[in-house]
């Protein structure tokens, strides 16, 4: 792990990060030590001392000879880093959301990312109130049961398309046999309509950045949630066609149908 990228990531400067770190691995020190251990020159060690400091991220002694240093312990520096986040992110999310109002239209958005739409997605489930109908891939389940699952505890009803391997013990779920998946186009899909009201429908496309569709467009979300519920229809159907029937279906039907047979 690349400690020094990670602790910029946190809001460290390279050379606080370097800092920190070098009392990490030898302390007490001075500051003429820290330079010459963290690779900091003299002239910026003290001023990267200074904010760290600041932080609350190193303590200092005064000895006869000079200005001792030693780091707060990981756990503790994290754990303060972490409160004054959440503080933070509960007095912005008051704050914004006071300003922000949810309006009716019919635009339809573009979210690009995958991290982004997955807390779109995330956001869209745990509000729902009525319904959830979902299409998902292995990947997506996986970042997506903790939010399903609490939805489905909360008594919302649930329904899911899985055209993955993974399995989802929440809802009404089928699975979507592999070569129908591969004929729809499916396979990588993620989507998600909430209430009848909102869609999100994401599509991965190898090489390029991951986009997701969003809409509140209420034909557009009318006819999404129907290709679910038709999806999940024909997976319950197919799960009970005899080989009597099958055998009478034209080959290419019959491949398809009878490979949903096998998965259900």
């Amino acid at each position: 792990m690349d400690l020094l990228a990670k602790l910029t990531e946190l809001g460290f400067t390279e050379y606080e990060a370097k800092v920190y770190l070098a009392l990490l691995d030898d302390y007490p020190a001075s500051g003429y030590q820290i330079s010459k251990t963290a690779g900091v020159p003299r002239s910026m060690v003290y001023e990267a001392l200074g904010r760290l400091k600041l932080r609350g991220a190193v303590l200092e002694t005064p000895d006869e000879r000079a200005t001792l240093y030693r780091p707060l312990p990981p756990d503790v520096l994290l754990d303060n880093h972490e409160a004054a986040q959440r503080r933070l992110i509960d007095e912005l999310r008051a704050g914004l959301t006071g300003l922000y109002q949810a309006h009716e239209e019919d635009f339809v958005w573009s979210i690009r990312g995958r991290d982004a739409l997955l807390a779109y997605a995330r956001e869209l489930i745990g509000r729902a109130q009525r319904e959830v109908f979902l299409v998902l891939d292995d990947p997506d389940v996986a970042s997506l049961e903790e939010v399903i699952t609490a939805t489905c505890q909360r008594g919302v009803p649930t329904s899911a398309v899985l055209t993955g391997a993974a399995s989802l013990r929440c809802g009404q779920v089928v699975r979507h046999p592999p070569l129908e998946s591969q004929l729809h186009e499916l396979a990588g899909m993620l989507v998600v309509v909430v209430d009848g009201t909102e869609a999100l429908v994401a599509a991965s496309d190898a090489g390029r950045t991951m986009t997701a569709t969003v809409t509140r467009n209420r034909n557009l979300v009318l006819i999404v949630r129907q290709f679910i519920w038709m999806e999940l229809f024909a997976q319950r159907i197919f799960a009970h066609m005899d080989d009597e029937l099958l055998a009478r279906l034209e080959p290419g039907d019959r491949q398809v149908l009878e490979s949903a047979k096998r998965e259900a």
